[in-house]
């Protein structure tokens, strides 16, 4: 049985992205931990961490100004991965940090550590997801808004923590 080869980024026509040398902070949004986040054994429940996420990535883009969506690109999760650290309880608040660890051509990877409030040495989950940019009448992959690119090439301008 043939081992399956892989694309070589280097073949022409392939896509083309730039990695951050160093993953860059995009937020800090503070999120609440609420009663209805918790499961029968009276922790957050594992599916709370990606809705934690998808807030913070929310607040960032209402943030960032600029046009990063319209009626011919609109972005969606691709692909999305969280590591389950420790526990989270209620009553909790909790800081979500973002990064911007890789920006392609149509796509973003924005890494999320989900963090105790005013302690982000305790780190309750971590992650990542792929943001891809579509043409939603097509179905298909398109350029990322200027706006995205910029902001997570520069990143956050300062290192204020915003309030959900």
């Amino acid at each position: 049985m043939s081992t399956p080869r892989k694309r070589s980024a280097s073949k022409r026509g392939a896509p083309t992205s730039s990695v951050a040398s160093a993953p860059r902070l995009l937020a800090r949004v503070r999120v609440p931990v609420r009663w209805g986040d918790l499961d029968a054994f009276n922790h957050v429940n594992n599916a709370a961490f990606l809705v934690y996420a998808q807030e913070a990535r929310l607040e960032w883009l209402a943030g960032i100004g600029g046009q990063w969506f319209d009626e011919s690109a609109m972005p969606v999760v691709a692909a999305a991965h969280v590591n389950y650290r420790r526990q989270l309880a209620w009553p909790a608040r909790i800081t979500v940090e973002l990064e911007a660890t890789r920006v392609g051509t149509t796509s973003v990877t924005i890494a999320h550590r989900i963090v105790a409030e005013g302690d982000a040495a305790c780190v309750h989950a971590d992650g990542e997801v792929v943001m891809v940019w579509i043409d939603p009448a097509a179905g298909t992959p398109v350029p990322l808004p200027d706006a995205i690119r910029l902001a997570c090439q520069s990143g956050a301008e300062s290192a204020e923590t915003t309030s959900k």
